[in-house]
């Protein structure tokens, strides 16, 4: 009984999930709606319920893209490096759930494919992500907790080369965790200061 329940707003998170899962694994050129209805397992029509059009479906797609992408920074509040810390686990984790995520945002082509509002919304979501390293790498220099020997502009890109690595691990949840807190570990060891012990802020990868 309950899956025929289904709120109209939690068909149109299974099929802009579907659709981003489209575009990981075929690219955006193989989204459509008779190609989703596949996917999902509906009639074309029973997708037109939910959206209008398939370009306000990739409207809906962008919306997902900035949300999960939102939800992973950390309050403000914490320390520096305890907040770069966790932007890096959540962020892997969350976008290496939805490569279709990481395609968008970095391939030229699919930006290219996007209706322009959503081009330039994903553009804003790829500038908020190096201004909040920078910050938080320019605080931790500022504090003494990371070096200084190299400006932030240039230790920012490895933060966010280390993120694309560790999302488009192929290994299993539990494995990719494990690596990444491998990975993690060895980051913040290139980052810390020489004078700054090389221990975690936390003791635990969620």
């Amino acid at each position: 009984m309950g899956a025929l329940r289904r709120t109209s707003e939690d068909r149109q998170l299974e099929l802009t999930d579907a659709a981003l899962h489209i575009i990981a694994t075929k690219g955006i050129a193989a989204l459509s709606t008779r190609g989703l209805a596949a996917q999902v397992g509906l009639s074309t029509g029973a997708i037109f319920k939910h959206f209008a059009s398939l370009e306000t479906l990739l409207d809906a797609v962008v919306a997902r893209v900035e949300a999960v992408l939102e939800s992973t920074y950390p309050p403000s509040t914490l320390p520096p490096v305890e907040r770069l810390e966790r932007f890096v686990e959540a962020r892997s984790t969350a976008v290496g759930n939805q490569l279709g995520i990481l395609r968008l945002v970095l391939s030229e082509q699919f930006l290219l494919a996007l209706p322009k509002s959503g081009s330039r919304r994903l553009a804003v979501c790829v500038q908020q992500t190096r201004t909040f390293v920078l910050e938080c790498v320019r605080e931790g220099q500022e504090a003494g907790e990371l070096r200084s020997d190299l400006p932030a502009e240039t230790l920012a890109p490895v933060v966010m080369g280390t993120v694309q690595m560790l999302a488009l691990s192929g290994s299993k949840a539990r494995q990719r965790d494990d690596d990444a807190r491998a990975v993690l570990g060895s980051l913040l060891a290139l980052l810390r200061s020489p004078a700054v012990a090389p221990t975690s802020s936390r003791k635990r990868f969620p």
